[in-house]
């Protein structure tokens, strides 16, 4: 048996009375490259946390052989020899690529002073080898976000660590900066060294992991060898279905065409790391599903269209308008309206009341000649409150009181009180309680009856299925498949989620590496 670098025991991790982490436990071998994978609030990050000093665990044991160990801090598990590469790295860009590379373990003189010359010498060799040609004495700010993840795994390296943690470190990078992270991987394997590696990336997995850990809802649904377990396997594990082989050739009916010409086409939308070349289109009274596992490309197909992202290349065309400004403003103007993902962040005003949260954006409707009338805005409050069955003590009420199903509740008010055509709502049903679901389920069949086209990004795959009428699967930021009537299940949506190359058993790296070049734009 492989001699154990670093082992979680069943970790326990709450937050106010939520479970982040159900009894976890994770085995990291010596020169192992280790896979931590899971859909959105599956406990990865949290994991990492614990592992990385961060979080204390309530319960549990982190150990490795001869040793528990206990951190206060990030610094003891520095010192334990654990260093942690998140995604957005603690590097600090106004410093020089030399100083961040050996922040805190510089060479010193005889007088205890920074040996400078030494210091930037050994920075070029050393991230030479890391694929980084810079001049070490420039500011970090001056490299890439790739190259500036390179620098923070050559300071993870030099400084000894034993276990490495990688959470999402391709996500900035360039295909020629990916090669070399897992050149150097490789090589850390080689020196029996231990990598947990964490991606949303499942072919990245395939190429460079020898074992996997999958997370949801805060628990293990299965560690073992990546070799043998199929994509189409290991996304059905992720997402708590029972995996099913399907047949991937087209349908062979005739899908249902709708006789109206969409109302909104998204077409040739493309932005550097997020999406290449996604095109869709939505017809009035239309609920169209937008499934992917995360990191697929969703909600910035959403905010693209909404003109809250901005694009390297695409076009939006409402009502056969192309929209020229291309901004949230403009895309409110033009009618179309997004509920965001992070309502407590992206949505929700805290402080404000209900009746201001619902207001906010169509104060300038309910104005007249630059007058806010509060009879029309009181009017509009009580209608939306009414109709989408708001539970509160009164509009006065602070938002923040509301249970989460009534914050959706008030977001979704805020919008359709702007009169919109076009609605996008991401993970609209996402945290909210199986009551409130049915309504705001029924609330969406009834506005598309009455002709709003609404565009449903889900990860619950039995919402896209049945409250759908078409659904198009993203993949690595791009689109994957479009499923029509009969086709519209959750084994074709799972088929079309899971990577190129082979669905059974057998993925090689080759396989995975090729599928990832193919992707790639450049």
């Amino acid at each position: 048996m492989p001699e154990r670098a670093l082992e979680a025991a069943a970790i326990l991790k709450t937050f106010s009375g939520a479970v982040a982490l159900d009894h976890v436990s994770l085995t990291l071998a010596r020169g192992e490259v280790h896979a931590l994978a899971g859909e959105n609030g599956a406990g990865k990050s949290t994991l990492v946390k614990v592992l990385s000093g961060v979080y204390p665990p309530e319960a549990g044991q982190l150990r490795r052989p001869g040793e528990r160990l206990s951190f206060a801090g990030p610094l003891d598990a520095q010192r334990a020899g654990i260093r942690t590469l998140y995604q957005d790295d603690n590097l600090i860009p106004s410093m020089s690529i030399a100083r961040n590379l050996f922040l805190g373990g510089e060479p010193r003189t005889r007088l205890g002073l920074i040996d400078a010359g030494r210091m930037h010498d050994r920075a070029a060799e050393i991230l030479r080898d890391h694929g980084v040609n810079a001049d070490v004495r420039r500011p970090l700010r001056s490299l890439g976000p790739g190259a500036q993840k390179l620098v923070a795994l050559a300071r993870a390296v030099t400084a000894g660590a034993q276990v490495i943690i990688m959470d999402e470190p391709t996500a900035v990078m360039e295909p020629p900066e990916i090669e070399t992270l897992f050149r150097v991987i490789a090589e850390q394997r080689e020196r029996g060294r231990s990598v947990l590696y964490v991606s949303h990336r499942l072919e990245e997995l395939y190429e460079i992991c020898d074992q996997v850990t999958l997370l949801r809802e805060g628990r293990v649904v299965h560690t073992g060898p990546l070799t043998g377990l199929g994509r189409l396997s290991l996304v059905s594990l992720m997402l708590g279905r029972t995996p099913v082989q399907v047949s991937t050739a087209q349908h062979s009916g005739t899908p249902e065409q709708p006789g109206d010409p969409p109302y909104l086409q998204a077409t040739g939308l493309t932005r550097r790391h997020a999406l290449a070349d996604v095109s869709i289109e939505l017809r009035q009274g239309e609920v169209l599903g937008l499934g992917g596992l995360l990191g697929a490309g969703r909600t910035e197909t959403a905010k693209a269209i909404a003109g809250a992202l901005t694009l390297d290349a695409g076009q939006v065309t409402v009502a056969g308008a192309p929209l020229r400004n291309r901004s949230i403003t403009g895309a409110i103007r033009a009618g179309v309206s997004l509920l965001p993902e992070n309502r407590t962040t992206e949505g929700i005003i805290p402080g404000l009341s209900i009746r201001d949260n619902i207001t906010l954006a169509a104060l300038p409707r309910l104005s007249y000649f630059g007058m806010v009338s509060n009879a029309r805005i009181d009017r509009v409050v009580e209608t939306f409150m009414r109709r989408l069955r708001i539970k509160a003590t009164s509009p006065q009420q602070k938002v923040s009181e509301l249970s989460s199903g009534n914050q959706q509740k008030v977001l979704l008010a805020r919008w359709l009180a702007m009169q919109p055509k076009v609605l996008l709502l991401d993970e609209p049903t996402r945290g909210i309680d199986v009551g409130a679901k049915a309504e705001l389920q029924d609330l969406l069949d009834e506005l598309a009856v009455n002709g709003l086209a609404i565009l449903l990004i889900s990860s619950d795959l039995e919402e896209l299925v049945s409250g759908c009428d078409r659904v198009v699967v993203l993949r690595d930021g791009a689109v994957a498949a479009e499923l029509t009537g009969p086709d519209v299940t959750e084994q074709r949506i799972i088929a079309a989620m899971a990577p190129a190359g082979r669905r059974g058993d057998g993925d090689t790296r080759a396989e995975a590496r090729d599928a990832r070049a193919q992707r790639s734009p450049h």
